[in-house]
């Protein structure tokens, strides 16, 4: 199997005999050794590299991103980030002046973060860097060159424009073109891996040594990767990435766009999307709890059939889903508006980590008296789930403190949560308490975010 693509400003045919090699490896056994292998599981930022497509500049994790994901794309490396004449780019000259590096290790990531988010004018360097792991330099330097290359102009080394043609042959695999595709193909193939943005599954091969023999890549089915408005919502395609869910939230749901933010790092945002985030089941994703405190509904697709189900009813049980062979998540469709939303998340440290607790509020009120109430929670159960007794007592009663102390009990009767090495069960039961407090603090008016808090 032959993919073709842009390296480093130059067209390259690649022969793949496995689909599931990551672009780490082939990039390594290129002789390309300025991207570096760290965690291999997409949280240090040392295999970053930069991807442009039609979606614009990114900066991917290579550890986790599969040869066939390149194909009809411009990658560039740490190798290519300054002219073909040597010529430094202006984020290579600030780390230079700024002594941004000290052992070098994953320099090249910081570098190829720096650049891409150059390319797209960003400025929001400690986003930026928050997937970009460095143990000896300390950030205070980095930023100072991310902050003295801001202004420069991009150079124009830099302006990739990905060649045409895909791939010839995928033996063990597929790689649609649209969602009709993908429907004509699976319900055959219902023991296929579907691969969006390998965030997850490349995993399964970099640390549980998986293989994959069956697998269909969706990154060229671009009509899953749009939001379309409804007379009553917005319908998100699945394959829409959460770094543009977030951006799109920023609008309509800026509670949704504010935990988005948190959700991994900048690489991972880039390639995960939220349907990947959904279909995976993970009692601790964080998608799922505020998409259910919106009275999300999920589309699922079977050949040329669609139904309709409340996201809360997809999850069953712990990594068990209700979702028939063959059948795949198409979009998720959330209301216009939900002012009342809020989302907490408590995890270790406050940029990509997983939660211990995620809790999402969205309580209406006609006066004073609680009018309805959706509270959903990731970690306190084997699936992201609605506090219905919580809810219940909470309904027709006054917003105040009094209230919400007198219904938290309920929340025993919602969950049982287990302890685990991120947080015990005693600990995630008072937190999820805590959070409904910070709730009612917030819509007072209250500084509660530990962004907000000073001294």
């Amino acid at each position: 199997m032959d993919i073709s693509f842009l390296l480093n400003g130059e067209t390259r045919t690649a022969r793949i005999t496995d689909p599931t090699q990551s672009v780490l490896d082939w990039l390594r056994a290129q002789g390309l050794t300025g991207t570096k292998e760290g965690c291999n599981e997409g949280d240090c930022g040392a295999c970053t590299v930069i991807v442009t497509d039609d979606s614009g500049v990114r900066a991917l994790n290579a550890c986790l991103m599969m040869m066939p994901q390149l194909a009809g794309k411009a990658l560039r490396t740490v190798e290519g980030i300054a002219s073909p004449e040597g010529v430094l780019h202006p984020v290579q000259s600030a780390m230079i002046e700024h002594h941004g590096s000290q052992c070098g290790f994953c320099t090249p990531g910081i570098v190829a973060s720096l650049a891409a988010a150059h390319c797209n004018g960003r400025t929001d360097h400690d986003d930026i860097l928050a997937g970009n792991l460095c143990r000896c330099t300390g950030y205070a330097p980095i930023i100072r060159a991310a902050v003295a290359a801001q202004d420069a102009p991009v150079p124009d080394w830099m302006h990739d424009t990905p060649p045409t043609g895909l791939l010839a042959d995928l033996p063990g695999g597929f790689l649609p073109q649209s969602a009709d595709d993908l429907a004509a193909w699976y319900p055959a193939n219902p023991d296929a891996t579907l691969i969006a943005g390998a965030t997850d599954v490349g995993l399964w091969v970099t640390k549980q040594l998986r293989s994959l023999p069956k697998v269909a890549f969706l990154g060229h089915c671009t009509d899953l990767q749009t939001i379309t408005e409804t007379e009553t919502g917005y319908r998100i395609g699945a394959g829409v990435t959460i770094a543009a869910l977030r951006a799109w939230a920023e609008g309509p749901h800026p509670a949704l766009a504010s935990l988005l933010r948190r959700f991994a790092s900048e690489q991972v945002r880039q390639a995960a999307t939220i349907g990947g985030n959904i279909a995976n089941g993970s009692p601790i994703g964080d998608g799922p709890p505020a998409l259910i405190a919106m009275g999300a509904t999920l589309t699922l697709r079977r050949g040329d059939t669609q139904r309709e189900i409340a996201l809360e009813d997809f999850f069953l049980d712990y990594r068990k889903q209700d979702r028939l062979p063959g059948e795949f998540v198409e979009s998720v469709t959330v209301p216009k508006s939900a002012p009342d939303l809020a989302c907490y998340k408590l995890s270790k440290r406050f940029d990509q980590d997983i939660s211990a607790v995620c809790g999402c509020f969205n309580i209406t009120r006609s006066g004073s008296t609680i009018e309805s109430a959706r509270l959903a929670f990731g970690g306190m159960a084997g699936i992201p789930k609605r506090a219905t007794e919580f809810e219940a007592a909470l309904l027709g009663q006054p917003f105040t403190e009094e209230t919400i102390l007198a219904a938290l009990p309920a929340l025993d009767a919602d969950f049982a949560p287990l302890s685990d090495m991120r947080a015990s069960a005693t600990y995630r039961r008072e937190t999820a308490r805590a959070m409904a407090l910070r709730y009612l603090r917030d819509a007072s008016g209250e500084a509660t975010s530990v962004l907000e808090v000073s001294a």
